[in-house]
């Protein structure tokens, strides 16, 4: 139905936009032609005007014709010497309008029923003498309404072509988005490596054909998202389990009780980093949100052998979960590579607050660096599985995470400062 409205509100404007051209054309054409033919019945007029006061001279004191005119111009032309009609029949439907032009000493014309009415004076000494001639306009209206009925047909029939075009071109035009969408749809579903691979875009489909790429590009990335995520559950829940299963076998084996010491560590371990997944999927950075970064760092801490030199308040924009979530993994990496010293510290840069997690291990492989984060990366120096839970927690908060291959373990977590309150 939505592709119907949108079908339909185009055609509808495209017909509205015709039929204002239509309307436009048709009244400045009929302005024009009205124009034309009143200037060709003043010409008319002007010409017969002529064409008899040629003919007009004064003999013997008298105003006479040197020509006799035929008796169809002796309707539509008349002479008036001194007041008095020396030539022509004036009907008597224009009498009194004649005879006021005859009494006239100027050049003038006027309008009488469907007649034109031109009056010319003719220069003869010691005499006032006027022209008069009739146009018949009955043609010119004629050939106007004429016009004007066959503009209006055509325009009528413009409109409807217009919207006819655009009918057929929407309907193409939509058809072809409706199978782009639906083959877009079904690749998301069972082919999601596929694309439409158009190129640089040349028109507006072609640019649907880039956007629809990106949102199968996204797709496809959610679902690897997807995998990963049950890749470090899996890996992250794996390992208390072993640890608990082989310790209740050991148990069994020798006949001995479980050591309490043992299990409630790895219970421990195992709540923490259920508690650490669901944080990186929940992580959101809201407005207003900070934390004392020391305060964090301490809970992430806990009981371990990890030296803190911070400075004496450090609040950063993001809750105290998550920058503890943040950390915590961290510390784990380091206190399980470090080969005697684990230490954190904090620095202000601009607005951001930069923390270092740093230990005296082998550090980083310079060709691994960029993809120590990754599900299954490991590289030479035994750092897996735990970093990927950083790199969701970081990315989901806005937070900045990287690894610095510098000789030793160091990874660098950029925070927003919290803004000063007032």
């Amino acid at each position: 139905m939505a592709v119907t409205g949108f079908r339909r509100r185009v055609v509808v404007l495209t017909v509205l936009i015709a039929t204002a051209v239509v309307v436009i054309l048709v009244v400045v054409s009929h302005v024009l032609l009205s124009r034309v033919t009143d200037v060709d019945a003043h010409d008319l007029a002007r010409t017969r005007a002529e064409a008899v006061a040629a003919n007009v001279s004064a003999k013997g004191g008298r105003v006479v014709l040197t020509e006799n005119s035929s008796e169809a111009l002796d309707e539509v032309a008349w002479v008036y010497a001194d007041g008095r009609l020396i030539d022509g029949n004036v009907p008597a439907s224009v009498v009194d309008r004649v005879e006021e032009l005859a009494d006239s000493r100027r050049p003038q014309t006027t309008s009488a029923g469907n007649y034109l009415l031109y009056a010319r004076q003719v220069p003869l000494d010691g005499h006032h003498v006027m022209v008069i001639v009739r146009v018949d306009l009955t043609p010119y209206e004629t050939s106007e309404q004429r016009s004007l009925i066959m503009s209006l047909i055509l325009g009528g029939l413009m409109i409807l072509l217009a919207g006819g075009v655009a009918h057929l071109v929407v309907h193409r035009a939509l058809r072809v988005v409706h199978e782009m969408a639906a083959l877009a749809d079904d690749w998301g579903h069972h082919e999601p490596g596929r694309r439409f691979n158009l190129g640089v875009p040349r028109d507006e489909f072609g640019e649907l054909g880039q956007t629809l790429d990106r949102l199968l590009e996204r797709v496809d990335n959610a679902l690897a998202d997807e995998r990963r995520l049950t890749d470090e559950i899996a890996h992250e829940l794996r390992t208390p389990l072993t640890v608990l299963r082989g310790e209740a076998q050991l148990a069994q084996l020798s006949g001995e009780p479980v050591v309490p010491e043992a299990v409630l560590s790895e219970v421990d371990r195992l709540d923490a980093a259920i508690t650490t997944i669901l944080r990186a999927a929940r992580a959101r950075t809201d407005e207003g949100t900070r934390c004392d970064l020391r305060s964090a760092a301490r809970q992430a801490i806990g009981s371990r052998a990890v030296e803190v030199a911070f400075p004496a308040k450090v609040e950063v924009a993001v809750a105290p979960d998550v920058a503890v979530s943040l950390l915590s993994p961290l510390l784990d990496n380091g206190l399980r590579h470090a080969k005697s010293r684990v230490w954190i510290t904090a620095r202000n840069q601009g607005k951001a607050i930069v923390v270092d997690v740093l230990d005296d291990g082998p550090g980083f492989d310079p060709d691994e660096v960029d993809r120590v984060f990754e599900a299954g990366v490991t590289g030479g120096t035994g750092y897996g599985l735990g970093l990927p839970v950083v790199r969701r927690i970081a990315a989901s908060a806005g937070v900045e995470v990287r690894a610095i291959a510098d000789g030793r373990g160091h990874v660098e977590v950029t925070l927003q400062a919290a803004r000063a309150t007032t």
